[in-house]
């Protein structure tokens, strides 16, 4: 399993354990592995997220998913996931900080599309980053400083 996956997973779970659903405020929960697109839900409502972690302080710009997926999404006339960013970082002082913000619209303009090197792992594996986070609206769930 590649860190990555270990990260991520261990994200989402840290995201079910420290925040409520935005909508109704009930429990969320781990949708299934390899679910598309979604990787939480609330146990109550229809709320649904993508769950992003990043092991940095709050940035511009993040890494997304494998594009092929997301395209077919966007392209059925689907709206963008609504995203949930876990940030973890540590700083001077070695305290570890946390910040878990919620974006609930991301239009297309905030994605960009990349392709992996030929010496990739995955080589030519078409990808997308989440850009210009810092300047649309978001809502900070949890925040440990």
């Amino acid at each position: 399993m590649s860190n990555h996956k270990i990260i991520g997973d261990l994200g989402e779970k840290d995201v079910v354990n420290h925040v409520l659903c935005p909508n109704c405020q009930s429990k969320l929960m781990l949708l299934p592995e390899g679910f598309p697109i979604n990787d939480v839900q609330c146990s109550r409502c229809l709320f649904r997220a993508q769950v992003k972690t990043v092991n940095s302080k709050p940035r511009s710009q993040i890494l997304g998913a494998g594009w092929n997926i997301f395209e077919k999404v966007l392209k059925a006339g689907y709206l963008m996931p609504q995203l949930i960013i876990n940030f973890n970082w540590t700083d001077k002082n070695g305290d570890i900080n946390k910040e878990i913000r919620f974006y609930p619209f991301v239009a297309k303009a905030n994605i960009k599309k990349y392709q992996l090197s030929e010496k990739a792992k995955r080589a030519n594996y078409k990808m997308f980053r989440y850009v210009g986070l810092d300047k649309i609206p978001f809502i900070t769930l949890y925040a440990k400083k």
